[in-house]
């Protein structure tokens, strides 16, 4: 039974993902791109008129070309109408078939043998197959063309190559550029701040550094062209660059991109053609990273991250309850990051607190001083899979104890206080439980914590 249940778990875990990666990814990726265009000071309300907008898209328009302001009522008496037609048209065909509305309907089936009523129901389900088909044809010719710029509303999926024993996937190098020092600090820096890259290991994040490739572009050179396939993105050094999108027949300026600024990575990230032209409006210095580096190190990177932390997160005894989807969810939202040095301090006792923690490797002490000027002494040891941050978290408390590290070097995942609310709020009353753990001192220890 426990194995059956397991497998149900995991096939309806299954089931919700295949949902939203072919149904809600789609939109929400065209959503996505929508808003960062437009980056509008009200997201909602921008985001509510543009499903609305792409819901009236996929309608057709009425004879006069304008769209339909019929009720409710009004369209199910069209619909009402039109099933009416297509049933006389149903009828015409079967009288020029010379077949019956008795016979079609089955009611001269009972009368017959076993043998011969089943041989009736498929010459039937071939006849209204091929009637069906004539009628796809005939419809299909009634039909006009599309308008040149038609809008088919947001893309219904993005497929990836498939790969097997009859497609080997080779083996991916990254080009080099070689750069300053400086250089690659003022890209890593740039890198940093964009969610795209921030669940890069600290190699990953220097592959990708060093396949970047230096392009000098001139005033009013279009680097990049709306609806052009997405080849590779880019970062600004030097200049300043602006985004136009046609709106209503005319070039608009949507976005003004400065020093600092990545631009082109939409296409790339979603596999969809340019959403923007890109111009620069002075000489610029680009740093341009190609799609197959791109695709492979930071797409990949994502995908490698949400199952190692899935796993990881399973063998936490805070989280070995929640399904796989929410398991998944919090991979995404953590961030990696590595503390070299023993006994560099993590959190500071007093401080408003920010983010939530769980080791991953290595090892922390928690320091406690129990009156103010008073030596911090050590309370409690935080190993492989435990955590510690919460509970400032929780309480809107400043931090209970300083933590540091006791290895020379220790990996940690963190979330960020909002995250933290939002994914780990329902388990508030499970981690204010827990906290009692923080109670009992360690051997050799009088205090509390």
């Amino acid at each position: 039974m426990s194995a059956d249940r397991s497998q149900s778990v995991n096939r309806s875990a299954q089931e919700h993902l295949t949902y939203i990666q072919e149904k809600v990814n789609p939109v929400l990726e065209a959503l996505v791109t929508a808003v960062l265009l437009e980056r509008p000071d009200d997201p909602s309300f921008f985001m509510l008129r543009w499903l609305c907008e792409q819901t009236k898209a996929l309608d057709g328009p009425d004879q006069g070309g304008q769209r339909s302001g019929s009720s409710t009522a009004e369209e199910i008496e069209t619909v009402r109408a039109e099933i009416e037609k297509l049933k006389e048209r149903k009828s015409e065909l079967l009288e020029l078939l010379g077949v019956s509305e008795e016979v079609s309907g089955g009611a001269e089936s009972s009368s017959k043998p076993a043998g011969d009523a089943k041989s009736d129901r498929s010459t039937k389900a071939n006849e209204e197959s091929e009637e069906e088909e004539d009628e796809d044809d005939e419809e299909m010719e009634d039909f006009p063309e599309p308008p040149k710029n038609f809008n088919r509303g947001p893309r219904q999926s993005v497929s990836a190559e498939a790969y097997g024993q009859w497609n080997q996937k080779a083996a991916f190098v990254a080009p080099v550029h070689e750069k300053t020092a400086e250089q690659k600090a003022r890209i890593e820096k740039c890198l940093e701040p964009s969610f795209l890259f921030q669940g890069l290991e600290k190699k990953d994040m220097t592959t990708v550094i060093m396949a970047f490739k230096e392009k000098h572009a001139e005033a009013a050179e279009k680097v990049i062209q709306e609806g052009d396939d997405g080849e590779c993105m880019f970062l600004i050094e030097e200049g300043v660059a602006e985004c136009f999108k046609v709106i209503n027949g005319e070039d608009k300026c949507v976005k003004t991109c400065t020093v600092g600024d990545v631009f082109g990575e939409l296409a790339l990230l979603y596999n969809c053609p340019r959403a923007a032209s890109v111009v620069c409006k002075e000489k610029c210095t680009l740093w341009e990273l190609d799609r197959a580096t791109f695709t492979n190190i930071v797409k990949d990177a994502a995908a490698t991250k949400r199952s190692t932390l899935s796993e990881f997160l399973k063998k936490v005894p805070l989280f070995s309850n929640i399904d796989q989807y929410e398991m998944m969810t919090m991979a995404d939202a953590l961030k990696v990051e590595t503390i070299e040095g023993e006994g560099t301090t993590i959190i500071n006792q007093g401080e408003m607190g920010d983010r939530f923690f769980v080791v991953v490797e290595g090892e922390c002490v928690a320091m406690k001083a129990f009156v103010e000027g008073q030596t911090p002494q050590q309370v409690m040891t935080h190993k492989v899979g435990d955590y510690f941050g919460e509970l400032s978290l929780i309480s809107n408390a400043p931090r209970a104890a300083s933590v540091k590290t006791s290895t020379p070097e220790v990996k940690l995942m963190s979330m960020d206080r909002k995250t933290f609310k939002r994914l780990l709020g329902p388990m508030t009353d499970i981690l204010k439980r827990e906290a009692v753990r923080y109670e009992t001192p360690e051997p050799g220890g009088d205090e509390t914590f």
